[in-house]
């Protein structure tokens, strides 16, 4: 960057890019240089932010606060700075609990189990990622009192949004009897067909209502062909 952030057009610095866009929009070193704030003599802050990304992320949250005070440039202060926000960082991950996992229907039921007395059929998809946790869990149709249409390319569209590895449906029974009907039965064979061209698999459609649950890959595991 010649000449230095200063040089750049106002609207075009970092941190005023990183206002109107949001931090997304700005690559690593230029949110490493608005960490930062300037630089000093003879060492520009865009400088100094890629001398110490020159190695990535997780290299720079190694180093001790005595290391980053051999940085050219990174003075105590902003030694201190960086090594306070590189330790923010990791306690945040620290406190966020994992998400969920998913591995069995009753696993499913925890995080549905307000599903079971709605008086109207909702369907939901569950995206998981490669380890099966949760990425999002979201009711995707609403219908009547015994029917819900569903379009798949919908229910997909969710699933691509969140980059999902496989999704579960789950849809309620306002009725009170869990048992799949005929019609739940022929839309998972849609659905699973689906997921397979797309290549996220559907692992599993959940009925669930006031008198328990039924999952559909138990009750009929040759209905829809090959699941995974």
């Amino acid at each position: 960057m010649r000449g230095g952030i200063k040089a750049l057009p106002a609207a075009d610095r970092p941190r005023e890019r990183l206002l109107r866009l949001g931090p997304e929009a700005l690559a690593d070193h230029e949110l490493l240089a608005v960490l930062l704030g300037s630089g000093t003599a003879g060492h520009p802050v865009h400088v100094i932010a890629e001398r110490l990304l020159a190695e990535g992320w997780a290299a720079l949250a190694r180093r001790r606060p005595q290391e980053l005070l051999g940085v050219e440039g990174l003075g105590p202060a902003k030694a201190a700075l960086l090594a306070a926000a590189l330790d923010i960082g990791r306690r945040v991950r620290q406190a966020v609990p994992a998400p969920p996992e998913v591995r069995t229907p009753e696993d499913v039921v925890r995080l549905v189990d307000d599903m079971a007395f709605l008086d109207q059929e909702e369907f939901r998809v569950i995206s998981l990622n490669t380890k099966h946790r949760v990425l999002a869990a979201e009711v995707v149709f609403r219908g009547g009192l015994d029917t819900v249409e569903v379009f798949p390319r919908e229910l997909f569209r969710r699933a691509v949004g969140r980059s999902a590895a496989a999704v579960v449906v789950v849809h309620n029974h306002p009725s009170g009897d869990p048992l799949p009907s005929p019609e739940d039965l022929a839309l998972t064979r849609r659905l699973v067909l689906a997921g397979r061209v797309l290549g996220i698999p559907v692992l599993d459609h959940i009925v669930v209502a006031a008198g328990g649950h039924v999952s559909v890959r138990r009750f009929a595991p040759g209905e829809a062909g090959d699941w995974d």
